[in-house]
């Protein structure tokens, strides 16, 4: 039992006597992390931050605070976490490594469904836009553009929800605009044909001859075979 305690004041004097030091109070806030005990360890890491801020471990408790929220799935306040980093260190060597966790925060929080808010698809779009335009050479660069390509196809079917709604409706007018910001926004979507077809419809029944001459043109041109084709012949003829 004597051995015990001893063993017991030993070690708390040495976590009492490393906390002391930015090296040993990293260390501990790392071992809370370890442990799975995240806010303990976002609290021990901010500690590091603000008892030693011209140390280095001041800037690896930053980017670990940042890392801890996106491990607990906190994906809002890891973005900010990353964001203000950014802000603060704009040179650090593993910007790339932030900016790609920026992005990725933004996609964790997209709903489920395309009937929902979907402005932070936007901002992740932007953000693997910047990674894959100033970092060409960074690791995340592949995984980048297949998550920005995710975000587009989210908001390529948000603008074909909203522009059927429309059609069904038979607001030809406002389907009109959503079918051309489908086809001119939005490439490489799958969705070109249909949107292309439809404004092709929709410029018809508001008699607008001109922008039915024009998607017209382009939808006989690339997608003279395609069932939207035919929908728009019919339509026109």
């Amino acid at each position: 039992m004597v051995v015990y305690a001893a063993a017991f004041i030993s070690a708390c004097s040495t976590v009492e006597r490393n906390s002391n030091t930015p090296e040993g109070a990293f260390a501990i806030a790392e071992e809370f992390e370890k442990s799975d005990r995240y806010e303990e360890a976002i609290r021990r890491y901010n500690d590091v931050k603000n008892k030693f801020p011209y140390s280095n471990y001041a800037t690896k408790a930053e980017m670990a605070v940042a890392d801890v929220y996106f491990k607990q799935e906190s994906f809002a306040e890891a973005q900010v976490a990353y964001q203000s980093f950014r802000d603060l260190h704009p040179k650090h060597p593993q910007i790339d490594y932030v900016t790609y966790r920026i992005a990725q925060s933004y996609s964790m929080q997209l709903p489920s469904t395309i009937d929902r808010d979907l402005t932070l698809a936007s901002d992740a779009i932007t953000t693997y836009t910047e990674l894959i335009q100033k970092f060409p050479n960074s690791q995340y660069i592949e995984e980048a553009k297949t998550k920005r390509a995710e975000s587009l196809k989210m908001l390529a079917q948000k603008e074909e929800y909203i522009a059927d709604f429309y059609f069904k409706h038979k607001n030809y007018d406002s389907a009109l605009k959503r079918y051309e910001g489908l086809f001119g926004n939005f490439t490489n979507s799958g969705l070109e044909a249909k949107a292309l077809s439809r404004a092709v419809i929709c410029a018809k029944r508001v008699g607008d001859d001109e922008k039915v001459k024009k998607y017209s043109a382009v939808l006989f041109k690339n997608y003279n075979d395609s069932p939207e084709a035919a929908a728009a012949r019919k339509e026109i003829r």
